[in-house]
């Protein structure tokens, strides 16, 4: 038993050198784009380390149509009367949806966390009844045709909760990535 013991230590303790010991990834990355020679390339293309600091990028595009549907460049510069209202009904809107996406993923959450509950339950309530039998060896004896079928009626239970509740975490990820798609803010994990 001590041998088991002190090899698991040994185990833990080389492990943790080796993590001690390794780069991150984003180190070899850094360093081996720092090896390569710089490749004149037509279109730029941005990362943390030559994103601007200072300067607001856009990634929606032009917020106003364009003035002449021949010419695509050159955009209409909206009234200062639209430039006033705009901000405040589409920061009114963003809320409502971001109101909206909370809901959702919390209804979501609490469908996971009650199909979750019900699981630990019916997990609880047939070891409960394991034990009672397995302590009981008369009962076990007397009745083995009828605990067989109890358990697989329980084993069978707890199968079928599970994929449900499986089923409800998928659920409860793509909203969370419909979300994030839609520009929602990060909900808390």
């Amino acid at each position: 038993m001590k041998r088991m013991v002190w090899m698991a230590i040994g185990a833990l303790l080389w492990m943790g050198a080796n993590l001690v010991l390794a780069q991150s990834l984003g180190d070899v990355a850094r360093s081996t784009r720092k090896g390569k020679a710089q490749q004149s390339a037509p279109n730029h293309k941005y990362d943390n380390d030559n994103l601007p600091k200072d300067d607001h990028l856009s990634v929606v595009g032009p917020s106003a149509p364009a003035a002449n549907p021949a010419d695509s460049t050159n955009a209409q510069a909206p009234s200062p009367q639209q430039a006033q209202a705009d901000p405040k009904t589409t920061a009114e809107e963003r809320q409502k949806a971001n109101d909206e996406w909370k809901d959702k993923i919390d209804a979501q959450q609490k469908k996971v966390d009650d199909l979750a509950r019900e699981l630990d339950l019916t997990q609880r309530e047939y070891k409960l009844h394991s034990a009672v039998v397995a302590s009981d060896a008369g009962y076990r004896l007397r009745n083995a045709a009828m605990w067989d079928k109890e358990e697989a009626d329980f084993r069978k239970q707890i199968e079928e909760k599970q994929k449900a509740l499986d089923a409800a975490k998928q659920e409860l990820s793509d909203v969370k990535e419909q979300a994030r798609k839609a520009g929602a803010p990060a909900a808390k994990e």
